[in-house]
């Protein structure tokens, strides 16, 4: 709905000509990448259980190898189905029903009606200054606005007189982003089911206080499980058009089910509710529940600029803190923003963890430091995959686009 939404409002091209490339990798086949085979081994378990998800996924019950040809004909035909009859086939069609009947034969509540009444909806996004751009992020549900309550707090800091690297810089950010998270789990919701207090939350008043209450040592905070299976991308055309944007299935695989013969794996992003009936997440008919998804975009003088993003649950606000701080306050290329040594603090894909993964790229010093102020530090792989993978574009003065890819994941900066 949001891709055909867009695709008129703004495109030029018809459904059946954007859908082409992925029917066509769908239907000849594309290289499988280390990331794919190595979520494969990890899920394999749950994948091998599932009926049509174990046909496409596994080969004979194994993970697929590096460079294996990945085709799947089943969903090529959705997809041309879609692309000959438009959106209507999704949710009104041949296809909405054999989602339908193939969850309804396997226990599930969803009925016609629910996918004929689905419509997206176009929202203005929340923003907020630092160091003169004016950044912008998906509103609630999402929780784009944790990204910009971090910033407020951090503008309160000269980041001149702060090191990069140093654990006064990683310090900060981490507990600056642990203060955000405490408003973000409290409040963020679906907007039409509860007031979430924005105005108060992005106030530069009350992310000054917060900043006053940062020290030296580490402070708890809640922290909540996330999911993984997320794609950003940050694209500008040669009109100067900007795009960031972000899409997920939530676990590696969503919820692993393939709809049946349509090829479809379905999201399960509905593990974000709560049946505890007086939690702000609490299950409710045609609620939408807190997510994670926040593409950013920052401006100047009315202009794109910087567009970043990342996959990696709760790692997003902070792999996105970690990058814009990296070119606005140390005056980082975006590839080396990316690169620089990375964190994650708290729960990312489900676990029970309250403690910093830092890179094995931290200097001794850092991560002794940050012991001794009271992080529960564990060191992981120098490019850890925990870490995201971001990209980000950014518009110099000469107006040049400068790109930017994680080299913990199989994206890339390319210039057409």
């Amino acid at each position: 709905d949001s891709w055909d939404a867009v695709l008129k409002e703004y495109g030029r091209m018809s459904l059946t000509d954007v859908l082409e490339p992925a029917l066509d990798y769908a239907q000849n086949g594309f290289p499988v990448s280390a990331d794919q085979c190595r979520h494969t081994e990890m899920n394999l378990e749950l994948l091998v259980s599932t009926p049509y998800t174990a046909d496409i996924f596994t080969r004979s019950g194994k993970a697929p190898v590096p460079g294996e040809r990945f085709v799947q004909k089943e969903l090529a035909d959705s997809l041309n189905m879609i692309a000959e009859k438009g959106r209507s086939a999704f949710y009104e069609g041949d296809i909405a029903q054999r989602i339908v009947s193939y969850l309804q034969h396997n226990g599930s509540y969803m009925t016609l009606d629910d996918f004929k009444a689905h419509r997206g909806e176009w929202m203005e996004p929340v923003s907020s200054d630092y160091r003169g751009y004016s950044v912008y992020q998906a509103p609630p549900n999402s929780q784009g606005f944790t990204g910009l309550l971090t910033l407020n707090i951090l503008e309160n800091y000269d980041f001149r007189q702060i090191e990069h690297g140093s654990f006064e810089y990683y310090h900060v950010l981490v507990e600056a982003l642990k203060k955000s998270f405490i408003d973000r789990n409290a409040f963020l919701t679906d907007p039409a089911f509860a007031d979430i207090p924005l105005e108060r939350l992005l106030d530069k008043n009350y992310a000054k206080r917060l900043a006053g209450d940062i020290g030296y040592l580490a402070e708890p905070a809640e922290s909540r499980p996330v999911g993984s299976d997320t794609a950003y991308a940050a694209v500008i055309d040669a009109d100067g058009n900007a795009v960031s944007f972000i899409q997920s299935l939530y676990f590696e695989f969503g919820s692993a089910v393939t709809a049946g013969d349509t090829g479809i794996l379905l999201q399960n992003r509905g593990s974000f509710f709560s049946l505890d009936q007086d939690h702000v997440n609490t299950l409710e008919p045609k609620k939408r529940s807190f997510h994670t998804l926040m593409p950013a975009m920052a401006c100047k003088d009315g202009k794109p600029k910087i567009l970043y993003g990342t996959q990696g649950g709760e790692g997003q606000p902070q792999t996105q803190t970690a990058i814009i701080t990296r070119m606005l306050d140390y005056g980082m290329h975006p590839q080396q923003a990316i690169s620089e040594p990375r964190w994650v603090w708290g729960r990312t894909w489900g676990e029970e963890y309250e403690g910093l993964r830092v890179e094995g790229r931290f200097t001794e010093k850092t991560i002794q430091k940050l012991k001794d102020s009271g992080h529960l530090v564990e060191v992981v792989g120098d490019y850890d995959p925990l870490m995201g993978h971001a990209a980000a574009i950014k518009v110099d003065e000469e107006g040049f686009l400068q790109g930017g890819a994680d080299l913990r994941g199989d994206g890339a900066a390319v210039g057409v």
